[in-house]
């Protein structure tokens, strides 16, 4: 991750642009639902619908926080976790959220996919969820 001037400057090819991201508050008793308003906050903010999305990595915090999610927002399994999730690949705390987008940008490249949106719950009563675009 850099920004456009560093990337110009090192002659560095950008693979993806930051859309939209945001970070929600949710009942600290129900923290793991806190990907799922994030996720409709940055759908809407960027004016986009789940069915734009071409790939999402929701990280497995607990398994629940997946299943809760796809439910929710009706979004595909099959477009979900493509290379597995956290139960699959691990949960490294203070280092998920940078997993996941490289993942997800990884996988949007390999794909030809255009946009991509990673969501999770963070300890305390709050989700984040960041959309981004392949270059």
């Amino acid at each position: 991750m850099t920004s456009r001037d560093a990337a110009d400057r090192h002659g560095w090819v950008p693979m993806a642009r930051i859309v939209q991201t945001d970070v929600v508050g949710v009942d600290p008793v129900t923290m793991l639902t806190g990907p799922i308003p994030a996720t409709r906050r940055v759908l809407e903010q960027a004016s986009l619908d789940v069915d734009d999305v071409d790939l999402f990595e929701v990280n497995e915090a607990f398994a629940s926080v997946v299943l809760a999610w796809l439910d929710e927002l009706g979004a595909s399994w099959a477009d979900t976790n493509v290379n597995g999730g956290a139960i699959a690949h691990g949960h490294p705390l203070g280092a998920t959220g940078a997993a996941l987008l490289t993942k997800l940008v990884h996988e949007l490249q390999r794909t030809g996919g255009t946009y991509g949106l990673s969501a999770m719950c963070i300890g305390f009563g709050q989700g984040v969820a960041t959309l981004v675009e392949r270059l």
